[in-house]
């Protein structure tokens, strides 16, 4: 009789709520069976710090409106430094099509944008969030209509987008890379090509490192131009060398006005110098190196590809034509006709900075914005939680 009342007392019991089902306690004991204030067999085992259940873990959200996509994290912190998604969307809305041209977010293209954003609403209404950061980038900061667009948000979707400046973008970028920089690094220079803007820092790690990456850029620039706006101006379905060319020599030329850019010249000949790019270029190039059947994120975040894989790579996509790019399956047709604008940035970079390494991130400004609000809520402290 006293083993199974033993077996009784530690067994589990679980209830379902709305996120899956969890462990609850199990039944107090009745007080035929054991007085109300005695002390419960397990309590001494309970003293141990325990990680706590999923559903007491703070929830943090973050949002990315840029000018080709529309991307949500939700996440809750793990161990030091890290978080675990729990829920995540991303679509491409091209909410900058035609703003080259017009100076103005287009109506169909601010259809999608908020079509998109509502989903991401739903998302977030369906959660209790401790904190969440909800960004809009170059699209929303150079149109003429930006403002407007983002009131129509807050109508709509119920959504309060704030656009943020290009240094607070670059900084995003590098805290969302920290983990794939190592530690005997010396330099790297980072780089985020997105629709309507490139971001880049340079990052120097002679000195004594800190935990934060960003604390160490020591020049950062932040060039108006993206794979969207590149291929409006030079044409992104057919592209001829001689039309390659002229884009590579757009940025260059841009490049070129960039006073830091000579910041890391000590740490260039180092082979603890490399690039480390976060961006859809980097990761469609890793993609089609890789020859995967279809886009595999696992595979290609922190991927490392040499100066000759990049050159072999870009080569391949010249070559091919629209019908081709399209067919890959690590492009698709709604990168078809940005990938060969996005070489174009990547190998005029590469024409500053010549590295014989490039590391490939799948991941960027969400990551950063959520290691900067669990960082700021304390979430890592006490054994990875907030006390």
């Amino acid at each position: 009789m006293r083993k199974r009342r033993k077996r009784k007392r530690g067994r589990k019991v679980f209830a379902r709520d709305e996120n899956g089902v969890v462990p609850q306690p199990a039944p107090a004991a009745t007080a035929a069976s054991q007085p109300r204030s005695a002390p419960s067999p397990v309590e001494p085992r309970l003293a141990a710090p325990q990680r706590p259940p999923q559903q007491e873990l703070p929830v943090f959200a973050a949002l990315d409106l840029g000018t080709n996509n529309c991307r949500l994290l939700v996440a809750v912190p793990g161990r030091h430094g890290q978080f675990r998604v729990i829920d995540a969307f991303s679509r491409i809305v091209r909410l900058g099509e035609g703003l080259t041209a017009s100076g103005r977010l287009s109506q169909a293209a601010m259809d999608r944008a908020v079509e998109a954003l509502k989903i991401c609403g739903e998302k977030l209404r369906n959660r209790k969030i401790r904190k969440a950061r909800l960004i809009a980038t170059e699209a929303c900061r150079s149109a003429a209509n930006g403002v407007e667009f983002l009131d129509r948000v807050e109508r709509e979707a119920g959504l309060k987008l704030e656009i943020i400046d290009r240094q607070t973008e670059a900084r995003l970028a590098v805290s969302g890379c920290g983990s794939l920089v190592e530690r005997d690094t010396q330099g790297v220079v980072l780089f985020d090509i997105g629709g309507g803007s490139s971001e880049i820092a340079l990052i120097d790690l002679t000195g004594r490192r800190s935990p934060r990456l960003a604390n160490h850029i020591v020049s950062w620039t932040s060039l108006p131009v993206g794979v969207v706006s590149l291929a409006e101006r030079f044409g992104g379905r057919t592209v001829t060398r001689e039309t390659f060319a002229a884009m590579v020599d757009d940025v260059a030329a841009r490049l070129k006005a960039f006073d830091g850019r000579d910041r890391l010249a000590h740490v260039l000949a180092s082979p603890n110098f490399h690039l480390l790019g976060t961006s859809g270029t980097v990761t469609t190039l890793a993609g089609v190196h890789l020859d995967l059947d279809r886009y595999d994120r696992r595979r290609v975040d922190g991927l490392w590809m040499d100066r000759d894989s990049v050159d072999r790579m870009i080569e391949r996509l010249i070559g091919w034509d629209f019908q081709q790019r399209c067919a890959n399956p690590c492009i698709g047709a709604d990168r078809a006709d940005l990938v060969l604008a996005g070489c174009a940035i990547l190998e005029a970079i590469r024409g500053v900075w010549p590295s014989e390494r490039l590391r490939v991130a799948d991941r960027g400004l969400r990551e950063g914005i959520l290691s900067e609000l669990m960082a700021d809520d304390g979430v890592w402290r006490n054994h990875g939680r907030r006390a």
